[in-house]
């Protein structure tokens, strides 16, 4: 999408982080600072040393290959978008942006642009989750870990999670039934050697782990492993149907179980002989925005 496609954008869409961060002045230069320290929510120029990650970030898993990309980039073109940090005793705690920040200690920077705000540990994470959900950038099973820090040590509520995000409470829910599986299989989650699909058909089976196991060597679809958890928690396998319209029905109805965990919306589908319709559900315009960068091909 274009520059100029981007200034048109409706007001409103795609305001999930400058919600919780404010109205920053993101349009300031980026460049020495004049008359004193800048206001709270400015951009300013910080040494890169006296920065460090929040511990409790919700991304614990960075690819180096995609690191180094970056790195790359920045080398070349600099810092574009500022990162957002809080003051921590004598230094600054990142709030969002720590892979541009690693990336720039890749690329040997000494500085780079931040917005310094003040924040509780309870909007931290928040902002942390909502960068990083907003840009993709979590795995089913940190998405699902900072969801369950919100609820069990700031109160939050499934319901509220999901506005946050802007996604589906079953969406949010399905994410933190993923934490009753053994470790070893949100391993492979992890390593993205299966899917939430994958994983979420686990739930509640016997001898998780090597079913997890058989799932990744294989390369089994999610379908496959629904049955195969199916068949070990002594569920009698369906009979295949021949592959007429009458049968479609559960197909449909676990295609639009997929679609919705993928994108964290309601999906449904009207399907018929001659063709059908595929309809998403949203409830806020960030949700829209989302489907119309996700159907762009757009970066969020």
């Amino acid at each position: 999408m274009s520059e100029a496609a981007r200034g048109k954008r409706p007001a409103g869409l795609g305001r999930g982080l400058s919600a919780l961060l404010g109205d920053v002045a993101r349009e300031q230069p980026i460049g020495p600072q004049q008359d004193g320290a800048p206001a709270d929510g400015s951009i300013r120029m910080l040494p890169v040393g006296a920065i460090a990650p929040h511990p409790e970030q919700p991304r614990r898993h960075f690819d180096d290959a995609a690191l180094d990309e970056l790195a790359r980039s920045i080398g070349a073109r600099g810092v574009i978008q500022p990162i957002v940090v809080r003051p921590k005793d004598d230094r600054y705690q990142i709030v969002a942006g720590e892979r541009r920040w690693r990336a720039a200690q890749r690329a040997h920077l000494h500085e780079i642009p931040a917005i310094v705000r003040d924040f509780t540990e309870a909007e931290t994470l928040e902002i942390a989750l909502v960068e990083n959900i907003q840009r993709e950038d979590l795995n089913a099973v940190e998405e699902a870990q900072a969801y369950a820090k919100l609820i069990g040590q700031f109160g939050h509520t499934q319901e509220a999670l999901a506005r946050l995000v802007h996604k589906s409470r079953s969406h949010v829910a399905n994410l933190l039934r993923l934490l009753e599986l053994p470790k070893p299989v949100l391993d492979h989650v992890v390593r993205g050697e299966i899917q939430m699909g994958h994983a979420r058909a686990l739930v509640g089976a016997p001898e998780a782990e090597a079913l997890a196991d058989r799932i990744a060597e294989e390369g089994l679809s999610v379908r496959e492993a629904e049955s195969l958890a199916r068949a070990a928690k002594g569920s009698r396998r369906p009979r295949q149907a021949p592959l007429e319209f009458k049968s479609m029905p559960s197909d449909v109805a676990a295609l639009e179980t997929q679609l919705g965990d993928l994108l964290g919306l309601k999906v449904r589908i009207a399907h018929s002989p001659k063709g059908g319709t595929l309809s998403l559900a949203y409830s806020t315009l960030d949700q829209l925005d989302m489907i119309c960068q996700r159907l762009s091909g757009e970066r969020i």
